[in-house]
């Protein structure tokens, strides 16, 4: 059993900043993909940025230059920067990991969410 555990989000003024975090804990052998992804009222869930595991990133357009992910392999852990927030940033932000456990069955696992309000 894998649980993903986020944190960092909040409200936030435009223009200010936030980080997210995503630990993920149990019985884990090595974690492939990890992302975020985002959804506002009304919209379908979208991919955010999304790192390998040697680091490659890629990011949506809406948010290049403003937002960077991170991870930290020792920590089974990825981070979310979000610079120069605006108020379509705002949304509830769920990590995602591919992984594989100890067993070495391959499994995608979601975080619970976390809501990122953008506003004055």
């Amino acid at each position: 059993q894998v649980q993903l555990v986020e944190s960092g989000g909040g409200l936030v003024q435009p223009g200010g900043s936030l980080r997210l975090s995503c630990a993920a804990s149990g019985s884990i052998f090595s974690i492939n993909d990890m992302a975020w992804y985002r959804q506002a009222p009304g919209k379908q869930r979208e991919l955010v940025a999304g790192i390998g595991r040697r680091g490659g990133t890629n990011y949506a357009d809406s948010v290049k230059g403003r937002f960077a992910i991170s991870r930290d392999n020792t920590k089974n852990t990825v981070f979310l920067q979000m610079n120069s927030l605006k108020p379509e940033d705002t949304a509830v932000y769920y990590c995602f990991v591919d992984l594989y456990d100890g067993g070495g069955s391959r499994y995608e696992y979601w975080g619970q969410g976390t809501q990122v309000t953008v506003s004055s």
